[in-house]
Order: structure tokens, then C-alpha cells, then sequence
């Protein structure tokens, strides 16, 4: 159990007592400051300790949002400081200084906790200080402030203003007024039964495969099924977050599931529809693994964009400031975040499809959707980079390098052609079209000449940093040209499970490339060396089916494969999983665009 320490003079039918009591602290009284000190040092070190000025008058959700949020060593609110254990040593450092400066003597005027801030402050410590809004957090100075500041707490819904942060503040149309409505109530339900966001995003999962399932059986009832369960599985997965926000139940566990099963299902959807559509003697898996790779380097733009201006300094753009003004016109802003198709609409869209059409007429849809989205976003974060002249920073290049996921064989070709041959940008792209115009020309070994070409121009690309205007693409493109050759040349092989295999070994290399994006977002860095040898970066894993196709007979091929996706699927889940529930991992919750 957290220790909360009160400090100052006590307040005759004050609650401040139950209401720490009820966050789950167990609550001791200083006399002093000194007696302070000692209560921390005393407390269990493995042990949230929290100072609270006796005197505070506040909502119970500023108290929870101040002191127990567990994605920040230290936090505070007005009157209130708390420390994790790793930020523990940092608080009785600045209480020790503040006793041994005289500080103790002011205790019963000065708020103790509110000077333990500013001392923390001074030391350049971080301190987490959440955004109350129209919450109450006070420490009143006379029994006129105290009675006003009662009188602004009972003015408050406190339980009304929890429920409405529960919800992201920037989120899809369908997912907004169609979800969150009624969603955040029954995340509150989950609360008061006990019920963990892991829970929820686990049960979201499982709902999400059924769904696959039933699209599996290729009947009418089972895809109507198929179209209600997926809906359901967006409930739960827009409920876990919610949860989450509601009771500030964040973890590195949950980070981890959060980010990987919203891919996880609805490729496993796609997969399902395939199969569906299979046993009522339609061949979409060419549709499947194009829609899953459409998807996944949407993402990958939009990772590699936001990476590379993360921290950039710039002038402003002409085509953000026309951004701007179209949001100040209320309609634009939900036009223009539903037409980039994002999880909460795609996910509609897909259900209802699925129902109403056939597999072959939802692929279609989806991909014209998907398309015509990354079209408008690419576009738009192209016009910028060309007119914004951003200058990025070391990190900055640095993570579009991890994203580009280069292997062992681009490193040995840049050792050994030592002189860079253009801008990155433009040496990437020349391989990718060297490549698909191999894959293209019907020649059995042209592939394999054009995939050395792109090795030679995947490690050409990453010779410098990649800190030009354009650079961000350059992971992109990598993923469109290792992904694009797997389904041409499992679609050319032209044999049953061909491009099953195929789509089982991008999902492979798509949840690397999704693991590294999320641990370049926790500031974590990119997978170990050893993973990325090991699976041979893009640049070997693409020369290596190009050879495959060329050497083996299609049914031979096939195998190979699925050797591939199996040995890739194991090497990286393995990794991923032992990173994500060590103690070290980042607790990453993406609160930012939705998916």
C-alpha cells in the first residue's frame, strides 16, 4: 500500500483523510517537518510516499490524477507532491535541503508540499503536473477561502468530469459519436467490478478472432456474425483505453498489448475474410495480403513523418497554415479525419461490408478507401516538408534509420562502396523502381539482379543521415518494396498457398516493423542488433525470396515461405515479448491520431 504523509495544521471535518484513504494510501500525520523526513525514510522504499498539506480542499479525481498516475516518478497538484520509487530519492534530497534550510519553522503557514515542488523544480527535476481543468485543488490560506473553495468542489461533478477525460480528446467521427458515448460508461462498469485494461484489450482480441472465424465459414450468417463481432471487438478495444484514462490504470504490459493488437486483429480479420471467400470458391488472398500491406506502410508514413519532425525547428509552412485555418471551420475538422479512413470508420465500414456484400466487394472497398487516404495524407505531409525547410536533429535521424531497418548486407555494401551516390530519398526510390520493374519483367532471374540493385541502394540511402526534406520516405518505401515483392511473387508462383504463406510473412516482418515503432516511441531505441542480423533487414530478407522464386519450384516456394514467416514470427515475438514485460520497457499509450 502508498503512503500518503499529512503535513500542517489539521482542519477540524476535513475529508482529506477518507479521500486518500480511498485512492488506496495509508495515511500518516507529521507534526513537523522533521517528523516529515522521517515518515518518508521510514516508508517501504518499494512504495508510492506521497506529502499532502492537511488543509487541502479539492475533488478526489485532482487527488488521483496528481498522486497516482503510475506513468511518472514524481507528480504533484496544489498542495500535494508524490514520488514512485524512483523518484524517491529525488524527494528526500529537496525535503532534507528544505529542512536543513529552516523550512520546518514555516510548516504551519508555508504548504510544505507546494515548497518540495518548487525545490524539485529547481533541481531540474520533472515533475508531472496534470491538467485539472475544471477540478479543484486548493490549499485556502483563511476559513473565507476554504468556505469558497468548498463551495467551487460542490459546483463540479467530480465522477462527470472523470467519466468526459476518460474519453481521447482527438478521435475519429464514428468512434466519437457512435463509441464514446456509451463506451465510457461501460468502462466505469469495468472499474467498479475490478476488471483490468489488459483484461479488456485480451477480451477485445478474442472477440476480434471469433469474429475472423465466423467471416472463416464463407456463410451469410456467419459474416453477418462476423460484421457484429468486429464491431463489438471496437467496443471493448475504445473501452480498455478508456479504462485506462478513468481509473489511470497505465502499464508497460498494457503498452505492449494495446500497441500490437489492433494490428494483430485485424489482420487476423483479413485473413478470416480470405478463408471465407475461399470456400465459396473465390481466390481474394492477392486482396488480403495487398490491403494488409496498404495498411501497414500508411502507418509507416505516418510513423516516419512524425519521427523526423518530432523535434524539428522550422519556419511555418503555407500548407500548415491553411491546415490551421480549415480547423477553425468546425465541419472541416471531422471531414477531414474521416477521410483519412481511420480505425474507428475503416472498422465500420469493414463490419458492415462484410454483412451486407461478399469478401471480394469489401477488399475492393477497403483498399480504393485506404488508397485514396494515404493519397491525401502522403500529399499533404510531402507539400510541408518541401515548403516548411525543417531542420532535424541527430535523433531524429537516428529513428528514421532504425524504421529503415537495414540489415547486415546493406551494412556490408556501404563499407565497401564508400562514396554516397545522391540525396537518400532519391537513391531509395531509384532501387524500389529498379526493383519493380524486375518483378514486372517476366524474367525468372531478373528479380534477384534487381533486388542487389536495391541492397546497394538501401545501403547508399542510410550512408548519411537522413536529415533532408523528403528523407522521411525513405522507410516507407523500403517497406512498400519488401512487402510488394513477396505478393507479386507469390501471386506469379500461381499454386494453392502460395499467397497464404506470403500473407503469414508479412504479418511476420509487419509486427517487427510495428515493435520498432513503438520502442522508438518509448525512447527505448530499436530492437537489439542481434534481432535485426538474425532476420537479415529488408534489403536481405527481399534478395533472399527473390533467389527462393528463382531457384525452387512454385510448390517449393510455397514451403519456403512458410518457413520464412514461421522462423521470422518466432525470432521476433520471442524478442518482443521478452522487451515488453521487462521491467525496463516504456509504458507507450498512443493518445495522438487514431489509427
Amino acid at each position: 500500500m502508498s503512503t500518503a504523509i499529512l503535513t500542517g495544521q489539521p482542519v477540524p471535518g476535513s475529508s482529506i483523510e477518507g479521500d486518500l484513504r480511498s485512492l488506496g494510501f495509508d495515511v500518516r500525520v507529521a507534526v513537523d517537518a522533521a517528523d516529515a523526513e522521517r515518515l518518508v525514510a521510514e516508508a517501504p522504499c518499494e512504495q508510492r510516499v506521497a506529502l499532502v498539506d492537511a488543509r487541502f480542499v479539492g475533488h478526489v479525481h485532482a487527488l488521483r490524477l496528481g498522486l497516482t498516475d503510475p506513468r511518472f516518478p514524481l507528480g504533484a497538484v496544489p498542495g500535494a507532491v508524490t514520488a514512485q520509487p524512483e523518484g524517491r530519492v529525488t524527494l528526500a534530497r529537496a525535503l532534507a535541503r528544505d529542512n536543513s534550510a529552516g523550512g520546518g519553522t514555516a510548516l504551519a503557514v508555508d504548504s510544505l508540499p507546494d515548497r518540495i515542488v518548487t525545490a524539485l523544480a529547481d533541481d531540474g527535476a520533472e515533475v508531472y503536473r496534470p491538467e485539472l481543468g475544471s477540478l479543484v485543488a486548493a490549499v485556502p490560506a483563511d476559513p473565507q477561502a476554504r468556505n469558497e473553495a468548498r463551495q467551487a468542489v460542490a459546483d463540479v461533478d467530480d465522477e462527470a468530469v472523470r467519466l468526459k477525460s476518460a474519453v481521447k480528446s482527438r478521435d475519429g467521427f464514428f468512434t466519437t459519436h457512435f463509441i464514446s458515448p456509451y463506451s465510457r460508461y461501460l468502462a466505469r462498469w469495468c472499474a467498479r467490478r475490478g476488471l483490468t485494461p489488459n483484461q479488456v484489450t485480451t477480451a477485445s482480441l478474442i472477440t476480434a478472432l471469433i469474429a475472423a472465424a465466423c467471416a472463416a465459414t464463407g456463410t451469410r450468417g456467419g459474416f453477418i456474425a462476423a460484421g457484429v463481432l468486429l464491431i463489438a471487438s471496437f467496443v471493448l478495444d475504445c473501452t480498455d483505453g478508456q479504462l485506462a484514462r478513468y481509473s489511470l490504470q497505465y502499464s508497460t504490459l498494457g503498452a505492449w498489448l494495446d500497441a500490437t493488437f489492433d494490428r494483430a486483429k485485424e489482420y487476423a480479420y483479413y485473413a478470416g475474410l480470405a478463408l471465407g471467400a475461399a470456400r465459396g470458391g473465390d481466390d481474394v488472398w492477392a486482396l488480403a495480403l495487398g490491403a494488409m500491406i496498404l495498411q501497414t506502410c500508411r502507418h509507416v508514413v505516418d510513423f516516419s513523418f512524425n519521427e523526423a519532425n518530432h523535434d524539428a525547428t522550422a519556419n511555418t509552412s503555407p500548407t500548415a497554415a491553411l491546415s490551421d485555418k480549415l480547423d477553425s471551420v468546425g465541419w472541416t475538422v471531422w471531414v477531414r479525419r474521416m477521410i483519412v479512413l481511420p480505425i474507428g470508420e475503416r472498422w465500420a465500414m469493414i463490419a458492415v461490408l462484410t454483412a451486407a456484400t461478399t469478401p471480394r466487394i469489401t477488399f475492393y472497398a477497403l483498399l480504393i478507401g485506404c488508397a485514396f487516404a494515404a493519397t491525401y495524407t502522403t500529399a499533404g505531409r510531402v507539400l510541408r516538408s518541401l515548403t516548411r525547410k525543417a531542420q532535424r536533429t541527430d535523433r531524429a535521424a537516428q529513428a528514421l534509420a532504425d524504421l529503415a531497418d537495414n540489415g547486415p548486407l546493406a551494412g556490408l555494401l556501404a563499407r565497401v562502396a564508400r562514396a554516397p551516390l545522391g540525396a537518400p530519398f532519391l537513391v531509395a526510390l531509384a532501387g524500389t523502381v529498379v526493383l519493380a520493374v524486375a518483378l514486372f519483367s517476366g524474367m525468372t532471374w531478373a528479380p534477384v539482379a534487381g533486388a542487389v540493385v536495391y541492397a546497394i541502394a538501401a545501403a547508399q540511402a542510410l550512408y548519411r543521415p537522413l536529415k533532408g526534406a523528403l528523407d522521411w520516405l525513405v522507410p516507407p518505401l523500403f517497406r512498400a518494396a519488401e512487402y510488394g515483392t513477396v505478393l507479386i511473387l507469390a501471386a506469379t508462383a500461381d499454386v494453392n498457398g502460395a499467397l497464404p504463406a506470403a500473407f503469414g510473412l508479412v504479418a511476420a516482418v509487419a509486427y517487427h516493423h510495428y515493435d520498432t515503432v513503438y520502442r522508438i516511441r518509448g525512447n527505448a531505441g530499436a530492437p537489439p542488433a542481434w534481432l535485426v542480423r538474425a532476420i537479415g533487414g529488408h534489403e536481405g530478407r527481399t534478395l533472399l525470396v527473390t533467389v527462393l522464386a528463382a531457384l525452387l519450384t512454385a510448390s517449393q516456394f510455397t514451403v519456403a515461405l512458410t518457413v520464412l514467416a514461421v522462423a521470422v514470427a518466432l525470432l521476433v515475438l520471442v524478442e518482443s515479448i521478452r522487451f515488453w514485460v521487462s521491467a525496463g520497457a516504456p509504458a507507450v499509450h498512443d493518445e495522438g491520431e487514431p489509427a
